[in-house]
């Protein structure tokens, strides 16, 4: 069971893709999240939304010239909802100051122990390297790819047998559990 959150909170999610990341909050606070906002109009993570009662923002990046630009328009939308948190879930752009600068914090959740496979592929990098573990680990979002500062991390062994796709089962049920408590250690002030 998740812990509570304090009364009022709010905070926003940024979605990719399928978002399991994003049902993981969903489940564990559906009164919380404000908006979930996301560059990938097809998403399932907007589905996922849609079904819990929860608004989305679809910001195209094909209507903007620069990062900056586009960065500035997705803050503008989720500054809309009055969020005290912004959480990546599976959010595959990078962010600029103009869009980290405008919230109290961003976090993020990413398959590897950082600072090791930062960036994109990183469950495919480790299967590659042959490493005998790796993890997830849940960050402060900054400017520079994962490299903010952790606020968990937890080891899962890679085994021998290890496809991307079965490293990926046993990884998401970490990132839900560690995103989930980050959420509330942030606004218990544990971070």
């Amino acid at each position: 069971m998740p812990e509570r959150l304090p009364a009022g909170t709010r905070f926003a999610v940024l979605a990719s893709g399928s978002g399991t990341n994003l049902q993981a909050l969903l489940d564990a606070y559906p009164r919380e999240i404000a908006v979930v906002a996301g560059d990938r109009e097809g998403a399932f993570a907007f589905e996922r939304a849609r079904l819990a009662g929860v608004s989305a923002e679809f910001v195209d990046p094909e209507d903007f010239e620069t990062r900056k630009e586009f960065d500035a328009e997705l803050a503008e939308r989720v500054a809309g909802y009055d969020v005290g948190l912004v959480v990546g879930a599976g959010y595959m752009r990078i962010l600029t100051p103009v869009f980290l600068e405008r919230f109290p914090a961003v976090i993020n959740v990413h398959p590897s122990l950082l600072p090791e496979f930062k960036g994109l592929n990183a469950v495919r990098r480790a299967l590659e390297a042959r490493d005998d573990r790796t993890g997830v680990t849940v960050h402060l979002m900054v400017e520079e790819v994962d490299a903010g500062p952790t606020i968990s991390q937890e080891t899962v062994p890679i085994l021998p047998e290890d496809t991307e796709e079965t490293l990926l089962e046993r990884l998401h049920p970490v990132e839900h559990r560690l995103l989930v408590r980050a959420v509330a250690d942030y606004f218990w002030g544990r971070i």
